[in-house]
């Protein structure tokens, strides 16, 4: 078997004239938070959507488990064991937290023995219970999810991939809209799913997030890779130069000085 669960060797993807991800290789070993930081603009979001099924690469090879695999939808990656949460988290507002917890896999019960509907007692109960398990006490999982704060609709997202079997979790900027108490609990819940055996690919433009949980950093730039490090080889003033532009962004500050705003 593999030391790696997840590998993208040398992937590029194209669009039309532009090269949004140009011979970048990222490589998740089992069990271990993976940070890919980078500005906007970097290829993150490019890179997601090719690890979650939406993209197909134009060149390079994409490994699950050490076997080539070429998803063709979300759908693929999912059966797969990889699960994404994006920023919009895909929730309903107006739904409540056990129908966002399943939704689109709803337990069901038989009405007068024929009639199949959904199992709204069963999914309550799961949903707390699961919810209560990284540390988001819901009181009554049939509220509105639109009552719940950021920071714990995170949380449901999280742990509705967790429940649902997923080897490795592709978390895009969880902490991007959150406060500073909010984005800690998300940051303990990364840990507590890597605690559980989970995989997981951490995206954000935060250094001072990634570095306290990150094990190792892929760092990437117009598109391209800057390098991999373990967490025992970089300090975090190293990994904020690098997304700085080091040098560049030296003379920059250098050029600013004396001018009045």
């Amino acid at each position: 078997m593999s030391d790696y669960i997840l590998q993208l060797e040398d992937i590029s993807k194209f669009f039309g004239p532009v090269i949004a991800l140009n011979g970048v290789t990222l490589r998740l070993k089992r069990g271990e938070v993976h940070c890919l930081l980078g500005d906007n603009g970097a290829g993150k979001s490019t890179l997601i959507k090719t690890l979650a099924g939406v993209h197909l690469a134009d060149k390079g090879q994409y490994l699950v488990n050490g076997a080539p695999v070429r998803f063709r939808s979300p759908r693929d990656a999912l059966d797969a064991g990889i699960a994404t949460v994006y920023q919009d988290l895909a929730l309903v507002p107006l739904m409540s937290v056990a129908r966002n917890f399943f939704m689109g896999r709803e337990p069901v019960r038989k009405l007068f023995g024929v009639l199949p509907v959904m199992d709204h007692a069963s999914a309550e109960a799961i949903a707390t219970e699961k919810l209560g398990e990284m540390g988001i006490r819901v009181r009554n999982a049939g509220q509105m999810i639109g009552t719940m704060s950021g920071g714990e609709k995170q949380c449901l997202a999280i742990a509705r991939a967790i429940h649902f079997g997923a080897q490795v979790l592709i978390l895009d900027e969880p902490t991007a809209a959150l406060g500073v108490k909010q984005s800690a609990n998300v940051l303990k819940l990364i840990l507590k799913a890597r605690q559980r055996g989970i995989s997981v690919i951490f995206i954000t433009h935060n250094a001072n997030h990634a570095y306290p949980v990150g094990d190792s950093f892929t760092l990437l730039n117009r598109g391209k890779s800057l390098g991999t490090y373990a967490k025992a080889d970089i300090s975090k003033e190293a990994l904020l130069d690098m997304m700085a532009g080091g040098a560049e962004m030296k003379t920059l500050m250098e050029d600013l000085e004396g001018v009045t705003i």
